[in-house]
């Protein structure tokens, strides 16, 4: 059985389809990246798995039980937890008092005390151990993401959803994010990414997930998906394919 099943979604904004009949299985251990133009509905898709959205039409299962029409807080005690593309963090709260909210909220904590100190676990594990009593407003972009990442990870999550979450960084910071998400994998966390910046998702990604117009144009591989012609036409050009291909002709060639 799929940790996460998506079946026929379809979710209508008046006349505009977000998404059109959308069906896609998750595994435990994958890490699959969500990509495609602007519009194409992948941050819809992430709010009607967590609950922001109900689907218009189609089943949302998630460990083997239907969350379609649930609350965004019950999936999230479930194991489902995200990040948003815009961080707003409580931003006159300190880290610390940021993370242990949702620890103690959708972490089957049983009091402040076990919260706070699997807040402090996560912010440690984040890197942000140095700045645990500093206010969120005080942090850099870098900082708040990884704070964004520190509140979903303290919520054990089965499933983490993570919505461009590169978005600003510099190169630098970029190659510690993919560390840090390559680590958080490691530790049994499944995880769906959206992301514009194709070296991060052929880099990070066991699969890949395409759509366009609302609908699913593609799944398979990074290698596979690179070669898609209808993923070529919609979304990554025909000047990408080629350097990817030159990339590989290299690489294959020593």
């Amino acid at each position: 059985m799929s940790l996460l099943s998506l079946q026929g979604v379809s979710r209508r904004f008046g006349g505009l389809n977000a998404l059109s009949d959308v069906t896609l299985d998750v595994e435990p251990g994958e890490i699959v990246g969500l990509i495609g133009p602007n519009g194409a509905g992948k941050t819809t898709l992430v709010n009607v798995v967590s609950g922001v959205y109900r689907p218009t039409a189609g089943t949302v299962t998630f460990d083997g039980q239907r969350i379609d029409g649930m609350k965004p807080y019950q999936i999230s005690r479930l194991g489902l937890a995200r990040t948003y593309q815009v961080v707003q963090p409580f931003p006159e709260m300190t880290v610390l008092q940021n993370v242990t909210a949702p620890a103690a909220f959708a972490a089957n904590t049983h009091s402040l005390v076990e919260a706070e100190e699997k807040a402090r676990e996560a912010i440690e594990f984040l890197g942000l151990g140095a700045q645990i009593d500093t206010p969120a407003a005080e942090l850099t972009l870098a900082g708040r993401k990884r704070l964004e990442l520190a509140k979903s990870l303290a919520m054990d999550p089965k499933v983490l959803l993570l919505d461009e979450v590169n978005a600003g960084l510099n190169h630098t910071e970029i190659d510690t994010a993919l560390h840090l998400i390559r680590t958080i994998a490691e530790r049994g966390v499944t995880i769906i990414i959206i992301e514009h910046l194709m070296k991060v998702v052929m880099n990070l990604c066991t699969r890949i997930v395409v759509l366009h117009h609302g609908a699913k144009i593609a799944d398979g591989t990074p290698e596979a998906v690179s070669h898609d012609e209808d993923v070529i036409k919609a979304y990554l050009g025909r000047r990408y394919a080629e350097l990817a291909a030159l990339r590989r002709k290299e690489e294959t060639n020593g």
